[in-house]
């Protein structure tokens, strides 16, 4: 069997699993959703649940936190902003506040994002306060072990020794309970999306205290997501070195489900945003996953509750959390781990079943970026590098379907004098196979290993931040998504838009068109029923790949032309036409 044969094969069958998938588990499931999202409007819950709570010390069992109900109307965040005193947060990379009271984070923008790649669009915003549509927070604070302590919480109105966090100028909050228990919060930020947080508390009464403290990371409403199998969009965490995804209709059929872990991370991830809690990490924490509907809305908390600790009159108690809050920036990601000791930080972003290759490729074009200054000349670049680690292979590879090549005469002749006599007509084969010294599935092994390449690839392309809103040249403006021309509008020459399924670009068809090149130079199949399903499988790529994204197809066709070229050259020198 050729190299182009096993290919198209092994693919066809690897997308149409992924593809049926879709249609058969995952629609139905968005259809679900969207019954079930009606039917929450429909209700109005007869007990509602707290505004905040934090999470319950042992053994109490105190309702779980989670986001305030959503708001009808997105012109209200000015007015939730504008509600409360705060406390302005300005670096490269954020912009936003704290809300005073609660000392909540819950007003985050990211600079350097926008929402699409006209550079004037709305930035990305992550985080959003309460009485805004869909709020979506983070807070820290401290429980108690008995109910008769005061403690702050969702309205407390705490006071800040500046009015803006930077970099270089951390924030002090205080607060004190008139009970002898004075609270301080220091908010430390980078540059980046790593927040500090370090609670005190000093105990000026005649009596001690036992407090556990808590971290939480709320968001109210189900979010969109793209609904695909192979991409992870919601709460998870990593607990004692594992990863644990866990699914938003999976949290609504589970509301509640406790972790218990020494030091990790847990948090809520989009495609290329993350909120995540970072616990001290000697200590042994209990973190938690949390659904609850409220005021007609799904509401989804991430939290973890720190062991107890004793604070005895006359002195003080200190802890220090982290919190990331922005981009799934794969470097970034891996410089927090490895300065702060967080286990498997780099996991927030989904490499996949192919993380031992996923994650490699992607440094190898960041780092072919570097010095070419394109994300679409690195992907082409990588692709060299990958034909000459498989040269070897290919080549063998290649040299085997020139000679099929040159039998396909002596093949069909025997197809037509034995067509009737299976078992003599494979043993014919064989035996010309044996004489000629042709390995006919040698081009099996070269495929197997490249289709692991190919999704690896995919992947990169599919999650990493880095390759969203990266352009190339021309019409590509962005290589994480598909090619918005259609040749069914003349690539935008006839004023109409085609359906999304006809959104055909020219990079697919270039690619169709090498697909179809390299088919002429493979040894035809002697079955015309084979050789005609061959010959349609250029055009039936060519339409399925139109809703890859351009980055995907740009490396395909650039790989079909290295293919054809040193096919072309293997078949020179041996002299087969």
């Amino acid at each position: 069997m050729s190299d182009q044969k096993n290919m198209l094969i092994a693919i066809a069958l690897s997308l149409a699993i992924l593809l049926g998938f879709q249609f058969l588990y995952e629609f139905p499931k968005m259809e679900q959703e969207r019954a079930r999202q009606a039917q929450i409007e429909a209700q109005r819950p007869a007990d509602q649940l707290a505004p905040a709570d934090a999470p319950a010390a042992p053994p109490a069992d105190v309702a779980a936190p989670g986001a305030p109900a959503a708001v009808v109307s997105a012109e209200q965040r000015s007015q939730a902003l504008q509600s409360s005193p705060r406390v302005g947060i300005d670096t490269p990379t954020l912009a936003g506040s704290i809300d005073l009271q609660g000392a909540r984070i819950d007003d985050l923008v990211l600079r350097n994002y926008h929402q699409t790649t006209d550079p004037d669009s709305d930035l990305i915003r992550l985080f959003s306060p309460v009485g805004a549509p869909r709020p979506y927070y983070a807070e820290f604070g401290w429980v108690g072990a008995g109910a008769g302590t005061a403690l702050p919480g969702a309205d407390t109105l705490w006071t800040a020794d500046r009015s803006t966090l930077t970099p270089q100028k951390p924030v002090i909050l205080s607060w004190d309970n008139g009970a002898g228990l004075v609270f301080e919060r220091t908010y430390a930020i980078d540059p980046d999306y790593l927040i500090t947080v370090t609670q005190r508390v000093r105990n000026a009464g005649s009596s001690g205290e036992t407090l556990f403290p808590y971290g939480l990371v709320a968001r109210s409403g189900t979010p969109e997501t793209l609904g695909f199998y192979i991409l992870h969009e919601g709460p998870l965490g990593v607990f004692d070195g594992t990863l644990s995804e866990i699914d938003y209709d999976d949290m609504q059929d589970e509301p509640r489900i406790e972790k218990s872990t020494t030091g990790g991370w847990i948090g809520i991830t989009d495609k290329y945003w993350l909120a995540a809690l970072v616990p001290d990490q000697n200590s042994r924490v209990t973190a938690r996953f949390v659904h609850s509907i409220r005021d007609q809305d799904d509401r989804y908390q991430v939290d973890y509750l720190g062991g107890s600790i004793t604070l005895a009159a006359g002195s003080s108690i200190e802890v220090t959390n982290r919190l990331f809050a922005g981009a799934k920036e794969v470097k970034l990601l891996d410089r927090y781990s490895e300065e702060h000791r967080i286990p498997n930080f780099d996991l927030a972003v989904d490499f996949g079943w192919f993380y031992f290759l996923t994650k490699p490729f992607f440094y190898v074009i960041s780092w072919m970026y570097g010095f070419l200054g394109n994300f679409g000349l690195a992907i082409l670049g990588f692709t060299v590098i990958v034909k000459i680690v498989f040269f070897p292979l290919a080549n063998k590879s290649y040299r085997s379907m020139a000679k099929m090549r040159e039998l396909t005469p002596k093949l069909q002749a025997l197809r037509e004098q034995y067509g009737d006599d299976k078992m003599r007509l494979n043993q014919e084969m064989m035996a010309i196979y044996k004489q000629e010294r042709v390995n006919p599935a040698s081009g099996c092994l070269p495929i197997l290993i490249q289709i692991p390449v190919f999704f690896a690839l995919y992947k990169v392309l599919f999650v990493n931040i880095e390759m969203r809103h990266a352009p190339f040249y021309g019409w590509i403006k962005d290589l994480s998504v598909a090619d918005p021309t259609s040749i069914f509008n003349a690539f935008g020459l006839i004023p109409w838009e085609p359906p999304y399924f006809l959104m055909i670009g020219a990079w697919p068809v270039f690619m169709g068109l090498t697909m179809w090149l390299q088919q002429r130079l493979n040894p035809q199949p002697t079955d015309p029923v084979q050789a005609k399903i061959f010959a349609f499988l250029p055009l039936f790529f060519t339409f399925l790949l139109g809703t890859f994204p351009a980055g995907l197809v740009i490396y395909w066709t650039w790989n079909n032309l290295l293919s054809i070229a040193q096919q072309k050259l293997i078949m020179w020198r041996m002299g087969v036409k």
